[in-house]
């Protein structure tokens, strides 16, 4: 049995029905499933490229990924109906423990500069979506073998039913969150740098503006 979800059966089980003032067991929160998606546009020109991050990906999870496909065609990117267009991976009982226990413990610590997962991730309904820019950081890919790197989503399902439990179980089961704190500078700091775009912007269309008026006058 993987450690932590021996850890969630022995403990952490009555830590949240405790912490969530759950009285039944059975509807204490708990992973249900992860799905991990890439997609892969450039697959309409190369194929062989999909085989390859196919490979990859199931090295990553320790499962065969399935190719995914195109529901409709799109004219202007020449994509058909049915064309090969990314491959998934559905990790369910003792693969879904391990790869969360990786994704926790080694993946995510690797990332440059982290600082922590967002705490505004989730669906609603105690699902979490997280994305993974370089699959390299995976320790079983080999990064000089890779031709290029690629970015990967990560859907973690629980049995939550709301962000609030969802949440708590993630905090107990490991999950990296950014400190509030942090999170509130990091959206200052977004929030400063739209700002600054938004006044370039308006900057930019003054001048335009300016200068259309300027080369009338001229032609006048």
């Amino acid at each position: 049995m993987n450690r932590l979800k021996e850890k969630y059966n022995k403990s952490l089980l009555k830590e949240l029905k405790k912490e969530l003032s759950i009285d039944n067991e059975m509807a204490v929160p708990n992973l249900k499933k992860i799905v991990v998606n890439i997609g892969m546009g450039e697959a309409v020109k190369n194929p062989q490229s999909l085989e390859k991050m196919g490979e990859d990906l199931a090295l990553i999870t320790g499962q065969k990924p399935r190719v995914t496909k195109t529901y409709k065609a799109i004219s202007n990117f020449g994509i058909r109906q049915g064309m090969d267009i990314g491959i998934m991976v559905t990790l369910r009982r003792e693969r879904m423990w391990d790869f969360f226990d990786k994704l926790v413990s080694i993946v995510l610590p690797r990332l440059k500069d982290f600082r922590g997962v967002s705490r505004k991730a989730f669906d609603g309904f105690g699902n979490y979506s997280l994305g993974v820019v370089d699959h390299t950081v995976f320790p079983e890919v080999d990064p000089n073998k890779v031709d290029r790197i690629r970015s990967l989503q990560i859907i973690i399902v629980t049995s939550a039913g709301d962000n609030r439990k969802g949440l708590a179980l993630l905090q107990k089961l490991g999950m990296p969150f950014a400190k509030e704190q942090e999170m509130k500078e990091l959206e200052r700091m977004e929030a400063s740098i739209e700002k600054e775009k938004k006044d370039a912007q308006k900057m930019k269309e003054k001048k335009q503006a300016e200068g259309k008026i300027e080369s009338e006058e001229e032609q006048v």
